[in-house]
């Protein structure tokens, strides 16, 4: 932001004067300079007005009513209803009351007469801007609410992107969530859904990187009887089972040139065409995406379609990872603790003197995901109620010419964890977890937890009998 236009701290109100009158542009420029963190911007005319509004979010308009081209009643109805649209607050010439009273009919915050009042007029704005205070706030609360029950956090960078994810989700829009591994793309994404007009409607999730191309497709798309070898039925297809609802497509940046051709279809036209089918059958979908691979990059180097990246891309929502709110880690921490004591019957865990401190100073190049397995570990092998520290995880120094912070194996264990414990046995508990989540977060569907798991339900069966979990009961099939 330029010295002209001050700093972010004390600008907090951006508001847009529009009117074809340059006398009282700067007058009403002036007079709303008074208002503490205002900010303002002019414009001689909706149609300016409405480039301006392209390029840059405004808190409040006020507009005459009378202008040529775009005049006020225009600028108005166009403004009224958009996505977090700005307060609008018309000026009108005595004795015109009633456009007035229509503007505000049309989605006018307010109004007020010409030649104004100073005092009427900062009493109607310091209103107008109150209440988009008082909007953004409930969204934001709104938001954290929403977004919390998928995942804990606690720092300011999370509770942004609550605020996004209620702002996005309430609009039926595309959205591209970012992020690495481990961040809980996943988990945006259900708050998405929970915050979505089709919320009561399904819900599916596709990982692009689990199946061969050919497997994919009918996954997706559906197929006829016959339609290759092994395909002995009739399928729907995951995109017309989600008919009316939200597909998520997990790890798109994986899917193959092909499929990525078929997705643009179905963006593009609404409809899909099962494998071994000649008609397309319409479909309405809420697509959301995510990813931990740059697409634009990905798009620039040939191997993601720069077709398709743009419609995915119509909203993205970036997951920050865990070492840019460390913040976020003792909540995290004290929740994963609980969870793992409750499920290995350790009882009370007494834990060491700077035990949250010594977490904060980890990397975690893993994310969330990493420090759910660190403290489950922790747990699973701690003795007489007490957490070992020595098996916590110890950065590895980068190998020569890598960025500062990675590592090579993603996430080290420290020497005396793999001496005193088998990695098999450490493996197996860690196994065991995922398959008692999967269905736990399936309410026993064992063909829902196999997938959550990408895994075939044969291979979790036999995970169910390794681990002495065959007699659960099993809910839905």
């Amino acid at each position: 932001m330029s010295a002209e236009t001050g700093t972010a701290a004390d600008i907090t109100h951006p508001v847009l004067v529009v009117d074809d009158d340059a006398g009282v542009r700067f007058t009403l420029k002036e007079t709303l300079r008074s208002l503490p963190g205002v900010a303002v911007d002019v414009a001689e005319d909706g149609e300016v007005a409405l480039a301006k509004l392209a390029t840059k979010a405004y808190e409040l308009v006020i507009t005459d009513l009378r202008m040529p081209r775009v005049d006020g009643m225009e600028l108005v109805k166009r403004l009224h209803g958009q996505p977090h649209a700005p307060r609008i607050i018309v000026v009108t010439a005595h004795g015109s009351e009633r456009f007035a009273v229509e503007a505000v009919k049309a989605g006018a915050y307010d109004y007020f007469r010409k030649p104004f009042d100073v005092d009427e007029l900062l009493a109607v704005v310091t209103r107008a801007l109150e209440a988009v205070r008082l909007r953004d706030e409930n969204e934001r609360l709104a938001g954290e609410l929403n977004l919390s029950r998928s995942l804990v956090f606690a720092s300011q960078a999370m509770g942004r992107l609550a605020q996004l994810v209620q702002r996005a989700g309430s609009r039926d829009v595309t959205v591209l969530i970012t992020g690495e591994s481990g961040t809980g793309k996943e988990r945006v994404a259900e708050a998405l859904v929970r915050a979505s007009p089709r919320a009561d409607k399904p819900y599916l999730r596709f990982n692009c990187a689990a199946l061969t191309e050919e497997l994919a497709e009918a996954e997706l798309f559906g197929h006829s009887k016959g339609a290759f070898t092994g395909a002995h039925r009739v399928r729907q297809g995951l995109f017309r089972e989600a008919d009316g609802g939200t597909l998520l497509l997990d790890e798109v940046g994986e899917l193959a040139p092909p499929l990525q051709a078929k997705l643009l279809r179905v963006l593009q036209e609404g409809e899909v065409r099962p494998v071994g089918e000649d008609r397309p059958v319409k479909v309405d979908v809420r697509i959301l995406a995510a990813t931990h691979r740059d697409l634009r990059r990905r798009a620039a180097e040939g191997t993601f379609r720069e077709d398709l990246y743009y419609r995915l891309n119509v909203v993205q929502l970036r997951v920050p990872p865990l070492r840019e709110r460390p913040e976020d880690i003792p909540v995290l921490a004290r929740m994963f603790l609980d969870r793992f004591s409750d499920r290995f019957h350790t009882g009370p865990l007494k834990v060491p003197d700077g035990f949250f401190e010594k977490l904060r100073a980890l990397p975690w190049p893993g994310n969330v995901r990493e420090l759910e397995n660190t403290l489950e570990s922790l747990v699973a092998l701690s003795s007489d109620g007490e957490l070992d520290l020595g098996l916590l995880p110890v950065p590895e120094a980068p190998a020569p010419g890598a960025p500062s912070g990675s590592s090579s194996s993603g996430s080290s264990t420290s020497a005396e964890a793999l001496d005193g414990v088998g990695l098999k046995e450490r493996v197996e508990a860690y196994e065991r977890g995922l398959v008692l989540d999967a269905l736990r977060i399936s309410s026993g569907n064992r063909s829902e937890a196999a997938r959550r798991l990408g895994i075939g339900r044969a291979t979790l069966h036999d995970k169910l009998r390794k681990y002495g979990l065959d007699a659960a009961p099993e809910e839905g099939g």
